[in-house]
């Protein structure tokens, strides 16, 4: 850009503009209730919230990588220049924000990049669900330019030795403090005349889906602890299994490897998660949650898997009814949505994945009783979006009620959440010794 343009001269306009601005003198406009940032490497979110709907327009300048985000008629109150001080160091995308009087009427906010992007700024209507109540958003995602691609990511990690990559996780620690399993190697058929093993380029992924995420805490317990933080270590928990772990068939060995939809601490849509899974060409879907209910008796674990008529039970379709409703709360930006391509990706779940979700369910049903108790004691059905993969067995597993405090208590406890990950690993391993997984090459 011309160090002399228009533009740029409005930019260093913006950037030099006194914050210290009266309350009399904005008090006509909308009021700032909260910002939030939300950091990951898939893409970073900014949120303002306030008490009616902004008016915004926004520009991205490539060199440096900043964009400009014009806001008409608010006031430029505390809240809203508490978001200078949220953006983390480690944020992949944001390196500072900016903010100032930029006319009488606008407030212009700069966020200056570490990267060019592809925004998205949009707005999300009030939402009022459980613990999630929102007034009116003003979002801005930030996307890469070149998204990576996660199969790649996955080999990639194998041909590293199966070592975990690094990544951007506030809840690493957490995880990386539980006890890690051993290496486990289960014989899913025999290997016949005494020939030796051979290792292959095709391995078997297991798609982890933890719950809900960033804006949506999903339920949040009486204590406090939110359902995205204990699925989030609870996923964590299984990857380190799957990811140690060998099955023996008659062509060879195949490893395991976990793939998270999300390991971080933001918002993801519920088509996302299926086609994340799919780009990763999955064998298993997996989707963590952790159960509420109005009351607090409430007890046990549940498995979920996909109905394509009506749900096996009232509570069941209540169940279904709720979690599809994560969109709402976490903030989709349907403008950007091929709403046929979505209606077809969640319109072709076939019978045979139906059935192939019900024997890993029973499986899952079989080992989770072992270490805690069942709500219900069979896979229950009904129509979640999320299991809607026509090419994955997918199961929805609510890991407790963290609305009941025992359960919630579970819930944090190193020794319950590993259990819980030994239960879900054995499931997982019984389901390939009965059902071997496809011969598919996933090599690099």
């Amino acid at each position: 850009m011309n160090k002399h343009s228009p533009q740029r001269r409005q930019l260093l306009k913006a950037s030099s503009v006194v914050l210290l601005l009266g309350r009399a003198q904005l008090a006509w406009g909308a009021s700032i209730l909260a910002v939030r940032v939300w950091p990951a490497v898939e893409y970073t979110r900014v949120t303002i919230e306030s008490d009616t709907l902004l008016k915004v327009t926004h520009t991205f300048v490539a060199n440096p990588p900043r964009l400009a985000v014009d806001i008409e008629g608010i006031e430029l109150n505390a809240a809203l220049r508490d978001l200078v001080g949220k953006v983390r160091n480690d944020d992949p995308f944001i390196t500072g924000v900016r903010i100032g009087q930029f006319t009488p009427t606008t407030v212009r906010l700069v966020l200056d990049l570490r990267q060019p992007v592809k925004p998205q700024v949009f707005a999300l209507a009030p939402v009022q669900s459980g613990q999630s109540n929102f007034q009116h958003r003003l979002v801005l995602d930030l996307y890469p330019n070149q998204e990576a691609d996660p199969l790649e990511a996955l080999i990639a990690e194998r041909l590293l030795g199966d070592k975990p990559m690094p990544g951007k996780d506030a809840l690493g620690d957490m995880a990386a403090n539980h006890p890690k399993p051993a290496t486990s190697t289960s014989e899913i058929a025999p290997i016949g005349n005494s020939a030796p093993t051979v290792k292959t380029d095709r391995f078997v992924v297991v798609a982890l889906d933890p719950g809900h995420g960033g804006e949506d805490p999903g339920a949040v317990g009486p204590n406090g602890t939110r359902e995205k933080d204990v699925v989030l270590q609870i996923a964590h928990l299984l990857r380190e299994r799957i990811n140690t772990t060998v099955l023996k068939t008659k062509r060879g060995e195949l490893p395991l490897r976990a793939f998270l939809t999300r390991d971080a601490d933001f918002f993801l849509p519920l088509h996302v998660r299926v086609q994340k899974a799919q780009k990763v060409q999955a064998d298993l879907f997996i989707s963590l949650h952790a159960d509420a209910f109005f009351t607090p008796q409430a007890r046990g674990a549940s498995v979920f898997a996909l109905s394509q008529g009506a749900a096996s039970s009232a509570a069941a379709r209540w169940m279904a009814n709720k979690e599809n409703g994560a969109d709402a709360i976490g903030g989709l930006n349907i403008k950007v949505q091929d709403q046929h391509v979505q209606r077809a990706l969640l319109d072709m779940s076939t019978t045979a994945q139906i059935n192939d979700s019900l024997k890993l369910g029973n499986e899952m049903l079989g080992q989770i009783r072992r270490v805690g108790k069942l709500h219900k004691p069979q896979v229950e059905q009904a129509g979640f979006a999320v299991l809607k993969a026509p090419d994955i067995p997918s199961l929805l597993v609510e890991t407790a009620f963290i609305s009941n405090p025992e359960e919630e208590a579970l819930l944090i406890s190193a020794t319950y959440q590993n259990q819980l990950a030994d239960a879900l690993m054995r499931g997982i391993e019984n389901y390939f010794m009965r059902n071997p997984p496809l011969a598919r090459s996933r090599s690099a």
